[in-house]
């Protein structure tokens, strides 16, 4: 049966990126809260139980305070169902973002009012733009003092090459701060003052509505009719086409955490970015109304249910009406893959998928069978693209602390290495594993997820390397590198050769000895 075109057209399949503290894991919650997932607002500042965050899910994330692994979360709200991507702000694991960001439609970036862009934003924007997709900007944290309005414009402006294209405007900051006005709808949309209560909403007809000077203090109302004014004649007026093309962005603005702008956001979700798009791979483009399902791993995620020491993929679908109960081919194997369990999310919740359509995402429980890049479809050899994993910048030695535990420690390993956490490479010459990570704090939270799910206590030590490179080749120059290179190759958990340098004369002397081979600092899964 062909996707209905309706179900299509309700889907949102979208990404939240922000630099750190900017207020991402907070509107997250707001949003789920919008959609009716949970119930209670304020999670995130609340205490004991009701400060875990629904989207920080595992034990260190909650012991931390943020945001390790991507999660996935499909809400619906009025008209349309969400899928809601939250990435990891911090840059140690900006790898597991990347890939997340291959799964989605269209992003929403969130950036403090007072802070701007920041270095990560800025590096997620940039992978963003490569990628094509279309960005919702929400300046954040209104209820504080921060940058005036039209400097953030401008920054945004100079800083991403992207024309900002007002969606709401604030009227007042901080304590001073009263609402917004609403550009695209022509309302005055006011804090409430009282708790528990929702923001008022009044349709105004245009800025000269007396509605406006009955509600508004008249330095408030005055400046907002200059702002705007200023705002109309300096601003391009929103374009479906520049958005889309990735050349303009609707923002918002709004306090996650006072409630306000959220609602207007998943009205800017559902009215501005688009349903699901079409996908590509090797052979050809995939469109969502094909009739056939296909999809694609983009991650992988370990213990889930420590209880049960599960691994769940996180598949996006491209195309098609996925039923429980159907089968699917395994593309890299050839095996057929009966869905008897596929799930939805809810972060760690979840609960059986009786169908789905293209743009949800899904889990499929399995036993370390699919690889973050498989394809899964009703039997067409498709080979995705653009889904990385990225040569380690950190590398040490790993071992146990409890020789008791040491048999145990290669299968903790290579789990981790399926779902992303972490590269692993196990050298041709000596028995230690070797841990590559983008970032030092991945050794950290490796070692407690470790510990805490695998009861393996870990250090790690100097593996005195700086980098490492995938090796790719004829066989036979490969069989010849590997000889010739002995002390230095390793084979990851997917059994490549990978080259493990010690300094930087050693990997640039290799690569330029090295007579038809292939050194990478990025392979596609």
């Amino acid at each position: 049966m062909a996707p209905s075109t309706a179900e299509l057209q309700r889907r949102r399949t979208f990404a939240i990126i922000s630099h750190p503290d900017a207020g991402k894991t907070t509107l997250t919650e707001k949003l789920l809260l919008f959609g009716g997932a949970i119930q209670l607002a304020g999670a995130v500042k609340a205490r004991g139980e009701q400060r875990r965050a629904r989207s920080d899910w595992l034990q260190v994330e909650r012991a931390r305070g943020i945001s390790v692994t991507a999660s996935a979360m499909r809400f619906d709200y009025e008209d349309h169902t969400y899928n809601l991507l939250d990435t990891p702000g911090h840059e140690d694991f900006s790898e597991d973002t990347y890939r997340t960001l291959t799964a989605v439609d269209s992003a929403v970036m969130v950036l403090d009012v007072a802070k701007g862009i920041e270095a990560q934003t800025l590096k997620l924007f940039e992978v963003c733009r490569l990628r094509g997709i279309p960005m919702i900007t929400f300046i954040n944290k209104l209820d504080r003092e921060g940058q005036e309005p039209f400097a953030l414009l401008d920054e945004i402006e100079r800083t991403l090459a992207l024309e900002p294209t007002p969606a709401s405007w604030p009227i007042g900051m901080g304590k001073n701060f009263l609402g917004c006005y609403d550009l695209l709808h022509d309302r005055l949309l006011l804090v409430a003052r009282k708790q528990g209560r929702e923001a008022h909403a009044d349709v105004c007809r245009g800025l000269e509505d007396p509605t406006l000077d009955r509600l508004l203090p008249d330095r408030a109302v005055s400046q907002l009719r200059d702002d705007v004014r200023t705002v109309r004649a300096l601003c391009p007026s929103f374009s479906h086409d520049a958005f889309r093309a990735g050349d303009l962005t609707p923002v918002f603005f709004g306090s996650a955490l006072n409630n306000f702008g959220v609602r207007e956001l998943l009205a800017g979700l559902a009215e501005l970015a688009p349903p699901p798009q079409p996908q590509t791979a090797v052979e050809r483009r995939i469109l969502p109304e094909e009739e056939a399902v296909t999809g694609f791993v983009f991650k992988i995620q370990a213990n889930m249910d420590p209880k049960h020491r599960d691994r769940v993929a996180f598949v996006r679908l491209c195309s098609g009406h996925l039923r429980r109960g159907m089968k699917l081919v395994h593309v890299r194997t050839g095996a057929v893959l009966p869905l008897h369990n596929p799930m939805l999310f809810l972060a760690q919740e979840r609960g059986l998928a009786e169908e789905a359509w293209a743009g949800d995402i899904v889990g499929i429980p399995n036993h370390g069978k699919l690889r973050i890049g498989d394809a899964l479809t009703e039997g067409e050899a498709l080979r995705f693209t653009g889904i990385p994993s990225f040569a380690p910048e950190l590398l040490r030695r790993v071992r146990t602390t409890d020789p008791m535990r040491a048999k145990h420690l290669s299968r903790a390993l290579y789990q981790m290495a399926e779902e992303g956490a972490a590269r692993i490479f196990r050298p041709r010459v000596g028995a230690d594993f070797i841990v590559g990570v983008v970032g030092a704090l991945q050794f950290e939270v490796l070692a407690e997820r470790i510990k805490n799910e695998y009861g393996i206590p870990l250090c790690f030590e100097s593996a005195g390397l700086l980098t490492a490179r995938w090796v790719s080749g004829a066989p036979s120059r490969l069989r010849q590198f590997e000889t010739s290179h002995l002390a230095a190759v390793a084979e990851d958990h997917s059994g490549d050769l990978v080259f493990l340098a010690r300094n930087s004369w050693h990997l640039e002397t290799t690569i330029r000895e090295a007579d038809g081979v292939t050194f990478s600092k990025v392979k596609d899964n």
